[in-house]
């Protein structure tokens, strides 16, 4: 008797401690699945990219020449195709495969006019920022120097600043769902820890209140026969 009581008193007191928590799971999973992910992301938001064509052969620019490379590509920009060579330790840059001179780095209207080209939403665009690579955006989460294009329909598309490739584009749900997941997983900080030590600590309560609840069931059924 004296365990039976002692097992519901701490079943009680751990369903109300992990019942705020159960909850917050239940709401941010709900709110996660109501939209379809389709529209989350926005994917439908912005054209593909047209095929590279080039009226002769691409000219590798001169000045890469015994660097260090990690990619040289060639890819569709609004203004035409640009090789994109990355080089390890250095920064990216853009060149003129006609010619294989090396461009500036695009410039704000250029990462806007790289959007305008590509956006298939609602409105234009309201503003563009530059963002940093030392302190990105949380919704970004990429050390990468961007433009932010900002649409009146709220929608973030961030441009490479350093070759004018679009990044990532987050509509208002992704921001939402994102802030839900962050809720889900109880790292609204970072939004990426999925161990975090809060998030395992109320998982091994609830668990503890399940098994609690699985050993009162037979002792309770007991109780009411006899």
């Amino acid at each position: 008797m004296n365990v039976r009581r002692t097992l519901r008193r701490w079943h009680l007191w751990l369903g109300w401690l992990v019942g705020v928590p159960l909850l917050l799971w239940t709401l941010s999973g709900l709110a996660m699945v109501v939209k379809p992910i389709e529209d989350v992301r926005g994917g439908e938001l912005l054209a593909p990219l047209s095929p590279v064509r080039l009226a002769a052969p691409p000219v590798l620019p001169s000045e890469i020449a015994g660097l260090p490379l990690t990619k040289v590509a060639l890819e569709q920009r609004a203004s035409g195709p640009r090789w994109v060579v990355e080089v390890a330790g250095g920064p990216s840059r853009v060149a003129d495969p006609l010619t294989g001179r090396l461009l500036p780095p695009p410039s704000a209207a250029e990462a806007a006019a790289e959007v305008t080209a590509r956006w298939r939403g609602r409105g234009g665009i309201a503003a563009v920022t530059r963002t940093s690579a030392d302190d990105p955006p949380l919704e970004l989460r990429r050390p990468v120097a961007a433009w932010a294009v900002r649409m009146e329909d709220g929608t973030h598309i961030y441009v490479d600043a350093a070759t004018g490739g679009i990044l990532a584009t987050r509509t208002r749900w992704w921001r939402f769902y994102d802030w839900m997941w962050g809720l889900h997983i109880m790292d609204l900080r970072g939004r990426e820890d999925t161990h975090h030590p809060i998030l395992v600590g109320f998982a091994a309560l609830a668990l503890l209140t399940v098994l609690l609840a699985l050993v009162l069931l037979p002792l309770s059924y007991r109780r009411r026969r006899s």
